[in-house]
């Protein structure tokens, strides 16, 4: 005679650095309360009596959390869920995680943190935004945290931590309007001068200004130059392509193409002669030329003690390739010393109020190659040389866009 199936013991654990009871049964986290509290104690025995009279229930028909969560105990456990969902493709920690942490623990927890999850309708969800608008957020990056609230709630739903009604709830909530709120409004993102690029240029290093270039041509993304390896280009064409590992909209399964025209190859040329899976720009590398262009132009001897003064362990030493924030760093510094040299041949040639060079971020660069393709070419094929059309699109209006950026970046790329 068959036995009856023993359904087997889930382990009570603990989730540091959280402080939460869980217990995990067949691949789904149920969350207890405060760890070793009596009210999760409770609840796990009630789970743990529940699976050994029922060993068959399937996943979703076994009880969630039968003592009610906080607020802070559902971001916690939101949190724990985020750090392994938003990764990008190679693995690494999306940048949209820093943002997540901001609202869930800043925000949201520091607000409403000792609230039970179900008190937390669409009146606390409106003081917590208007909370991110005293801070002096703007009223685009306002609206574009709330919907992190949103998603916490719904994940609670999900994992049956909470009812779904409390997310269908927070849904009624509109985002805010313009001139319809407190909030301010952003300065509109211009194109940056040409005048004050050429400007800029001789002051930066030669690998930054060199990206400058290649970014100003192909009007790229400034994290798409940044992350440039030899392997990613396709130089089968007369106008390669450049296809970055990872890009703005990759999670809308939607390949993104640079199109890379004479000019911008005759900049890139000199560092593809590398490991293709090197990064091209690299500040170790731009650190390791400015050391020897100071010993070229070193006027005294050096001393043999001076020779090779390179720590072996240091604490910040330059990355293999740069972000987006420390290109941008590295831009704002050499305007730094441009302006300086402005200031002191005004000095010099006794110039009242000289005009000085106003602080540009890279991301201006592909404004300005929007504006400037736009102008020429039409709305269209700006949209194509930008990576802006939509996913929904066919692949025979794809391979139309493709050929119409091939014949715009051969003359202008």
């Amino acid at each position: 005679m068959p036995t009856a199936k023993k359904a087997k013991v889930p382990k009570y654990c603990l989730l540091k650095p959280r402080g939460l009871a869980y217990v995990r049964i067949r691949g789904h986290v149920r969350y207890l309360g405060k760890y070793e509290s009596p009210e999760s104690r409770e609840a796990y025995g009630r789970l743990v009596a529940e699976l050994a009279s029922q060993p068959d229930l399937p996943p979703a028909a076994i009880p969630g959390n039968v003592v009610g969560l906080t607020v802070v105990e559902l971001a916690d456990a939101y949190w724990q869920f985020c750090q392994g969902y938003y990764r990008k493709k190679d693995g690494t920690p999306s940048g949209w995680l820093d943002h997540i942490q901001l609202v869930l623990d800043k925000h949201l927890s520091g607000l409403y943190g000792r609230t039970p999850a179900v008190d937390f309708g669409p009146k606390a969800f409106k003081a917590v935004r208007q909370r991110l608008v005293d801070a002096g957020n703007s009223r685009p990056y306002v609206n574009k945290l709330m919907p992190i609230v949103t998603r916490c709630f719904q994940w609670g739903g999900e994992e049956e931590l909470i009812p779904g009604s409390i997310y269908q709830n927070l849904k009624c909530v509109k985002g805010l309007k313009k001139g319809r709120t407190t909030a301010r409004e952003p300065a509109p993102i211009l194109p940056v001068d040409e005048a004050v690029v050429d400007a800029t240029l001789p002051y930066l290093p030669p690998i930054v200004a060199d990206m400058v270039r290649f970014q100003r041509l192909t009007g790229c993304r400034p994290g798409e130059v940044c992350q440039l390896r030899p392997m990613d280009l396709d130089r089968s064409g007369e106008v390669w392509q450049y296809r970055p590992a990872s890009h703005k909209t990759e999670h809308h399964n939607r390949e993104r193409v640079i199109f890379v025209g004479p000019q911008a190859q005759a900049v890139i040329l000199p560092y593809l002669l590398r490991d293709a899976a090197t990064h091209c720009f690299s500040p170790a590398e731009s650190e390791t030329r400015r050391h020897v262009e100071m010993r070229v132009h070193r006027k005294s001897k050096v001393q043999p003690s001076q020779r090779n003064r390179k720590k072996a362990h240091r604490a910040r030493a330059p990355k293999e390739s740069y972000t987006k924030d420390s290109y941008a760093r590295a831009i704002r510094r050499g305007v730094d010393k441009a302006n300086k040299a402005i200031l002191e041949d005004a000095k010099e040639f006794q110039i009242d109020n000289p005009t000085l060079l106003a602080y540009w971020a890279p991301n201006r660069l592909r404004h300005a190659r929007a504006t400037e393709v736009r102008r020429t070419y039409g709305l269209e094929a700006a949209q194509v040389i930008l990576g802006h059309a939509k996913a929904d699109v066919t692949q025979v209006y794809a391979e139309r866009d493709s050929a119409l950026a091939v014949e715009v970046m051969k003359t202008i790329g």
